[in-house]
């Protein structure tokens, strides 16, 4: 992989409050690492270490996508939904920004099955299965790079995706485990945002 030079801006970072982590009760100490100070019960992270796995993973996202390989984003919080969803619209990519079903990527038959039947269907149950499955009625096949905005709240979908041996990127804070793999030989890039 050809390494890059991303123009990743310190005070932007700055200004959109990226340094700032999880409170200080709530920390995974595996982070410490990355956590430069505490300022009024918050986490400080490190923005020079953030920039490194970021490049890194943006390195990862352009040499994929200019092999035009498959996109996944997984986002599921309220506050980060409809941006994944008109992000990756805009990208042409996958996503599920509801609930993530169990199995979605480890069944993958079976969730092709329900694709089918998706694209198929019409008004009585679309609502429910746009819902959930309405971001991958497109996905033909297991994606080739899945990006977790949440590796916290996406745990399920982070092990499905060790279990696959897929590449993925996830987006952490100060409370998230960076050991989160079933046979604690595989490392995924972790950025610190």
């Amino acid at each position: 992989m050809e390494r890059r030079y991303w123009n990743i801006n310190l005070e932007e970072m700055m200004e959109a409050g990226v340094h700032f982590g999880h409170g200080t009760k709530k920390w995974n100490p595996k982070m410490a690492p990355c956590i430069s100070t505490k300022r009024k019960g918050i986490h400080i992270t490190n923005l020079t270490i953030t920039t490194h796995f970021l490049s890194e993973a943006c390195d990862l996202v352009f040499d994929a996508a200019s092999r035009g390989k498959k996109f996944l984003i997984v986002g599921t919080k309220k506050k980060v939904a409809d941006l994944v969803e008109s992000a990756t619209i805009r990208a042409r990519c996958h996503y599920v920004n509801k609930k993530c079903l169990g199995g979605m990527l480890t069944n993958w038959s079976t969730t092709e099955t329900r694709l089918q039947k998706f694209r198929d269907l019409r008004a009585r149950k679309l609502f429910t299965l746009q819902t959930y499955l309405g971001g991958i009625k497109y996905m033909t096949g297991l994606p080739d790079i899945v990006i977790i905005v949440d590796q916290q709240e996406k745990y399920m979908v982070l092990r499905e995706c060790v279990i696959l041996g897929s590449p993925t990127i996830c987006l952490i804070d100060t409370n998230c485990d960076t050991d989160l793999s079933v046979d604690n030989t595989s490392r995924y890039p972790f950025v610190l945002v």
